[in-house]
């Protein structure tokens, strides 16, 4: 296994002696060790940066910065801890079925759990993942296409006799057993990108839309997958029900209109549901951001918004500013971003400055409680996927192949996820053109900053709280995330 060089540092250690007496000093570690005694010993006079910048010379490169008194007139971002706005629920990636096929069959069971390791938790150098989302049958990134209920050409099953999870059982299900096992507490969201077949319009996995006929189906479909995986030891979040509703182009694919959804919920699953007692999230559109009131059209309808957690967005289309439109006009319900991917033909510094701007700046400062990163694994030909309509270009976080190389999404969500503990709250930050940035506050009371350079020379600015201020520096393109206590 392909390890990342992390280098040394030096981190600032305070403790009381047992005659109450403060005593410091410097220690040189790892920053692998930095991250795990940041969480053990946080102090108020330092403050810990991470910085990768685009052209990867440093990534997640550590630092320790000191407070001062320094009022120079350097741009500043000020943090305001008592002005608070949404929880978090956590940052990740799709598990998709190809990712858990290469992860369980290519990869040796100890070089395996040291990866699982590296991936969901904070020690070492773990970075912490907190929410997976997953497909509903198959995703157009599993190497064939399939649901829960398939059948010969002309036969259906209403009644869902034939319903099990045998495919998913092969790869997917022994990988979440594996980390459900390190981070119980690690959220998951199913999406489908397909009702089985037989439901739908046109018969084939590509394209149509549900047979009104099938609905109650459909609704039993999504309670026999909670209540069968729950079986497995996996509890599923929240669902979506369906991902770009609006796109017939991928295998599998299914159109859905903001009426059809509204209906499906309000008659059909929510009753389904409830009748059940699952408590699994329901959660809308599962699409791109120039179409914000599709949610908004279900969330109008006041028989299906009861039913309705929140809704999901990508970002293939449209600004982020239409999660707040959403917000504001549902202020009640929730907001995810759930899904965007990095194309192998791509450049590190161009992707990591766009999604650190558009992700993990943009959709939690427009209210979102989670943001995903696309597939979590690929191999060298960014594989598996499946045809007509699998998208053949789909970099993962992590290429595997004879190696495992750490590619530019795993960076960009490295910077939230290692330090942005679920629980966390975003609070106020000033918000500086040439230096898009969001705070968060965590359960632990640490402050966490991410700012990103997006100009082309390299930048120097003040953080301050309360009175204190930091002088950080970024070179061109790059992101730090800051932490202090």
């Amino acid at each position: 296994m392909v390890i990342r060089e992390t280098g040394s540092n030096k981190l600032f250690v305070i403790f009381i002696d047992m005659n109450h007496r403060f005593i410091s000093f410097f220690i040189p570690i790892l920053l692998s060790q930095a991250t795990s005694n940041l969480q053990s010993q946080p102090h108020s006079k330092t403050m810990q940066a991470w910085i990768t910048t685009a052209d990867k010379s440093m990534v997640l490169r550590h630092s320790t910065l000191s407070f001062s008194d320094n009022k120079s007139s350097l741009a500043t971002i000020e943090i305001q801890p008592a002005i608070t706005f949404q929880t978090m629920d956590g940052f990740g990636f799709s598990l998709t079925g190809g990712s858990a096929m290469l992860i369980n069959q290519k990869i040796a069971a100890e070089q395996r759990k040291a990866l699982l390791r590296e991936l969901f938790l904070t020690q070492n150098n773990g970075i912490g993942i907190s929410y997976l989302r997953i497909s509903i049958g198959a995703s157009d990134l599993d190497d064939h296409v399939f649901s829960y209920d398939d059948l010969p050409d002309g036969e259906s099953d209403p009644s869902l006799l034939k319903f099990n999870l045998d495919e998913d059982r092969k790869n997917l299900i022994p990988v979440l057993k594996q980390i459900v096992a390190l981070q119980p507490s690690i959220k998951i969201m199913g999406s489908p990108w397909s009702s089985p077949v037989w439901m739908k319009t046109n018969q084939h996995a590509k394209g149509g839309s549900l047979k009104p006929e099938f609905y109650p189906a459909y609704a039993m479909y999504f309670v026999k997958y909670i209540q069968e995986m729950a079986k497995e030891g996996i509890k599923i979040e929240a669902v979506t029900l369906q991902n770009e509703p609006e796109n017939p182009n991928n295998t599998p694919s299914l159109v859905m209109t903001a009426n059809e959804q509204s209906e499906f919920i309000r008659k059909h699953l929510g009753p389904a549901f409830e009748t059940a007692g699952i408590k699994t999230k329901v959660v809308i559109f599962d699409h791109n951001c120039d179409h914000p009131e599709y949610p908004i059209t279900i969330l109008n309808d006041e028989q299906a918004k009861p039913f309705v957690d929140g809704t999901a967005f990508h970002l293939y289309l449209g600004n982020i500013s239409a999660l707040s439109a959403v917000h504001n006009a549902h202020p009640d319900k929730n907001i995810y971003f759930t899904e965007q991917w990095t194309s192998g033909k791509g450049d590190f510094g161009a992707d990591l400055q766009w999604h650190v701007k558009n992700l993990i700046v943009g959709a939690t400062r427009n209210w979102s409680k989670a943001v995903l990163e696309w597939n979590l694994a690929a191999d060298e030909r960014f594989g598996p996927h499946t045809s007509d309509g699998g998208c053949d270009s789909c970099l993962g976080a992590l290429t595997i192949g004879d190696t495992i190389t750490r590619n530019v999404s795993y960076y960009i969500m490295a910077h939230a996820s290692r330090f942005i503990a679920p629980g966390s709250v975003r609070i106020a930050s000033t918000w500086i053109d040439s230096l898009p940035n969001v705070a968060f506050l965590t359960p632990e009371g640490r402050k966490v900053l991410i700012v990103l350079n997006e100009g082309t020379t390299a930048k120097s600015f003040l953080i301050k709280v309360n009175n204190k201020r930091v002088k950080a520096s970024l070179p061109s393109g790059s992101v730090g995330t800051f932490v202090w206590k």
